[in-house]
């Protein structure tokens, strides 16, 4: 089937805040130096907005500047054949409440790598966009074993 024929479907808000809270892992985006750097971070959705914890560094430099930043998620379901993704904009925060970093403690926000990771950074999204679609069925002999796709034509 031709791509160009398969319908792109827009997410709504509330679609995209269900992918974003039902996942854990996305891509920051962010200037450093006047220039594009990517992060991956694992985070929770907290109030419509997205939270992570950072140590020292890049990313807490760009949140203390309050600059603009954007997330996005991505994923691929082999049941459905479908693939989605969403990304957020905004601007960066530095949450300092303790009574609100409690909260984010509560909904399970724990750093992924070693190390102290004790500054709570909050991206408030000014914009929100999302898209899901039904990717192009595989030529399974000629796709890579670690492509997705194959499982739901294996």
């Amino acid at each position: 089937m031709d791509s160009h024929k398969l319908p792109i479907e827009n997410l709504s808000f509330d679609d995209c805040w269900e992918l974003l809270a039902n996942d854990t892992v996305g891509r920051l985006a962010i200037v450093v130096d006047e220039h594009p750097e990517i992060f991956p971070v694992n985070y929770i959705v907290h109030l419509r907005s997205i939270v992570f914890r950072t140590a020292p560094g890049s990313k807490l430099w760009g949140a203390k500047m309050e600059r603009p930043a954007s997330l996005e998620i991505d994923g691929y379901d082999p049941a459905t054949e479908m693939a989605w993704s969403v990304v957020v904009r905004g601007d960066t925060g530095i949450i300092e409440d303790q009574a609100v970093k409690d909260q984010v403690d509560g909904l399970g926000l724990e750093p992924w790598q070693p190390g102290e990771k004790a500054n709570y950074v909050r991206l408030n999204a000014k914009a929100l966009t999302g898209r899901r679609f039904q990717v192009n069925r595989p030529d399974v002999w000629n796709t890579r074993v670690q492509d997705r796709r194959r499982a739901s034509f294996e």
